[in-house]
């Protein structure tokens, strides 16, 4: 089902096309019908040094150095209206190469675009500080772009998150490096190629396609990178901080979640109900801060519940180009791996509320496509209730007190997101404190097109923040100046 005109030209290294020598090629697929949309090259250690190298000549170049930050912020503002200008081409794009609902993937092209926008603003506005030492004396502090900056970007979101890696290098004077996800790279690339007329500097933005366990660990373990952002899995990401750890590479890691939304008896019940929908079946539940946990109040559970397997049911399920409600996960992996979760909680006698089936799409039967599914009443020691499933898939599990709700909540390796639901102002400040997450919301939930709110994880969420003025410390490093005088 080609919609668009996916043409791949090669790997982006220092301004030019390249096809490696060795010719070795990614099948990319649809995941709606799981048809073949593209080639890309395979690279590997060579491309990537090839690209590290065209990134830190760019650096270090003369032309940059004297790239005004004025005129950096000018080039992401056409940035912007070129995303714009191309939004239907890409949300198609995205669509077919992730699987996700046109809507969902026209949201996207539109957060891609505020990226650049919003760091257009920041470019010359990377300020430093006086410091009031002592008579004589003028300190002062300067914050300089940190060098080549690794992105290895994941495959859910691959748009949007490579508009926020660009944009954030760009605007603090770096160089960067992006390797997308092998599943979907297609919109990673096609930005790139947008953004051609531009001017920016040959080298400064280069991209690599390839599998993780060869282009994605050659570049988190290359000596010339300064500073690597990953978003995946734990494990991964353990790999990613040991072959930075070598280097004496700082990394930034956002590892997932398991977030709750922690509902009390006095929440508005409506806007509760929409929310834990939409925070569990966007994307089909293949994000990092879904809404996976729904920790709820016993006395209100039965009915809530009752009426959230209603609302599911009555979502439509097909192929996300003609925008349904909620399309397919990614691959057969993905969806042997959610579908083994949902066979534990078969065996381990756990009620499933609704869904937790494959579904057959007419003309898409090749497709992935899974029910969205509630299980009722886990414990939250249990397994289902403790690791990220990266499905739509949800897990219920009661309280009695705020202390049980607050105690639940925390109870998991990760701390990405939560959402508190209640009328009791006092009782959302309470809660919100003693949560161990990077990010809380209350009475709503929108992680994921806040441009300007920090975004990261405690504990196993990893760390380091993206988004907002906070991820500038991530691609900036603070140097301090003395002038006796």
């Amino acid at each position: 089902m080609k919609l668009v005109d996916v043409q791949v030209q090669g790997c982006f290294i220092g301004g030019e096309w390249k096809v490696p020598q060795k010719e070795r090629l990614i099948e990319v697929k649809n995941p709606g019908d799981c048809s073949v949309l593209a080639f890309v090259p395979r690279g590997d250690k060579e491309e990537i040094d090839l690209a590290v190298t065209a990134a830190k000549k760019a650096f270090l170049s003369t032309e940059w150095k004297t790239f005004k930050p004025y005129n950096r912020g000018k080039l992401l503002y056409l940035a912007a209206e070129i995303i714009r200008e191309n939004k239907e081409e890409l949300a198609k794009l995205e669509t077919l190469n992730v699987g996700k609902p046109l809507a969902q993937s026209a949201v996207d092209v539109e957060i891609a675009a505020r990226y650049f926008e919003y760091y257009a603003g920041v470019a010359d506005k990377i300020l430093g500080e006086t410091i009031p030492v002592e008579p004589g004396i003028i300190n002062y502090t300067v914050r300089e772009p940190i060098g080549v900056v690794g992105h290895i970007i994941p495959w859910n979101y691959p748009l949007q998150i490579a508009a926020r890696s660009i944009a954030v290098s760009i605007a603090t004077g770096n160089a960067a490096v992006l390797k997308p996800a092998e599943d979907t790279p297609l919109t990673t690339l096609k930005l790139v190629e947008l953004m051609e007329p531009l001017g920016l500097p040959k080298g400064i933005v280069n991209v690599v396609t390839g599998y993780g366990h060869e282009a994605g660990a050659a570049l988190s373990a290359h000596p010339d990178i300064n500073h690597i952002t990953f978003t995946g899995s734990v494990e991964t990401g353990k790999r990613v901080m040991e072959s930075a750890a070598k280097n004496i590479v700082p990394v930034t890691l956002e590892l997932g979640g398991k977030s709750p939304n922690i509902v009390f008896a006095d929440c508005n019940e409506e806007q509760a109900l929409e929310w834990v929908l939409k925070s569990i079946v966007q994307n089909a539940g293949q994000t990092c801060s879904a809404g996976s946990r729904l920790v709820i109040e016993k006395s209100i559970k039965e009915a809530f519940v009752g009426e959230l397997a209603a609302m599911m049911d009555k979502l439509s399920i097909g192929s996300g180009i003609d925008n349904h409600d909620l399309g397919p996960v990614l691959s057969k992996k993905q969806f042997e791996r959610i579908k083994s979760f949902i066979d534990l909680a078969k065996k381990d006698g756990i009620r499933i509320a609704t869904g937790g089936e494959r579904i057959l799409v007419e003309g898409s039967e090749s497709g992935y496509y899974l029910q969205p599914t509630i299980l009722d009443s886990v414990p939250a020691s249990h397994h289902l209730a403790q690791e990220e499933i990266f499905g739509p898939v949800l897990t219920v599990t009661t309280f009695e007190t705020e202390e049980e709700a607050i105690e639940i909540a925390n109870g998991t390796p990760y701390g990405l997101v939560a959402g508190v639901w209640t009328e009791n102002v006092g009782r959302a400040h309470r809660v919100a404190s003693q949560l161990q997450c990077g990010q809380v919301f209350i009475n709503h939930y929108g992680a994921g097109g806040g441009i300007a709110q920090p975004f990261g994880g405690y504990k196993k969420s990893g760390f380091g923040r993206e988004k907002g003025l906070e991820a500038l410390r991530n691609y900036t490093q603070v140097k301090n100046v003395a002038l006796k005088y």
